[in-house]
């Protein structure tokens, strides 16, 4: 069984189409699959989409993506485990991708990423670059992780002493286990962050993780871009 893992906080107007992708993505694989949406603390209709999509639900207060990405690997039956953020969208061609790398011996990968919507030019040379170190650097991108049970519980799963970087981290521990793949599929991930904040906000929060190093990431102080209040992004997102 494959298990899908979707960590959600507030994600009533997105998480519909990310859960449709998935459902749309596994049926043409022939293999048994779960839907498990670990709602982290929302306050709006988050696990109503989540119901009306079919997904089992899992409610947790911690306003922390690591142990809420943790908490969905704990109850689910399947492996790998795949976890996809609530405001990506995943095809059919992405999840055979994953399927394949497994095959051949990847014990953990990624995708490559888009977004959706126009963002601004900071916003497309960063996206160049990740991608670029992503792949060269063997780092998978926390909107599509997929991973064996085994290497999962091998790497200790997400590190819950951090607040932002899990996904970097569980990388790193998880290509001293084995391969790791990057696909060259990619996903399509929301853009509300880059077209919502400035460049000026992303340099104030570099040079908070150059003066602080790992330090910056073990609090929510200087992580108003994750756990700040959500600045509104039209029709698209809440």
């Amino acid at each position: 069984m494959i298990s899908f893992i979707v960590p959600a906080h507030n994600e009533e107007h997105l998480l519909g189409r990310t859960l449709v992708a998935i459902h749309d993505a596994a049926a043409g694989i022939g293999q048994p699959y779960e839907v498990i949406v670990v709602d982290d603390a929302s306050v709006d209709l988050t696990s109503v989409v989540a119901a009306q999509h079919a997904a089992r639900i899992e409610r947790v207060e911690y306003r922390q993506i690591s142990r809420t990405r943790n908490a969905g690997a704990r109850i689910a039956s399947g492996d790998p485990l795949i976890f996809v953020d609530a405001d990506t969208v995943i095809s059919s061609r992405v999840l055979r991708g994953t399927l394949e790398a497994l095959q051949r011996g990847a014990v953990a990968g990624g995708a490559m990423i888009t977004v959706d919507g126009w963002i601004p030019l900071y916003g497309r040379v960063l996206l160049k670059i990740t991608c670029v170190v992503m792949r060269a650097a063997d780092l998978i991108a926390g909107c599509y992780f997929f991973c064996t049970r085994t290497a999962f519980d091998a790497a200790g799963g997400f590190d819950e002493s951090v607040y932002a970087a899990e996904e970097l981290v569980l990388s790193r521990r998880l290509v001293r286990i084995g391969r790791i793949a990057i696909l060259d599929a990619p996903v399509v991930t929301s853009g509300r962050k880059l077209r919502l904040h400035s460049g000026w906000e992303l340099v104030r929060l570099l040079g908070a993780l150059a003066r602080r190093g790992s330090a910056a990431v073990r609090t929510r102080d200087d992580l108003a871009l994750w756990y700040g209040k959500r600045r509104n992004d039209g029709d698209r997102d809440g």
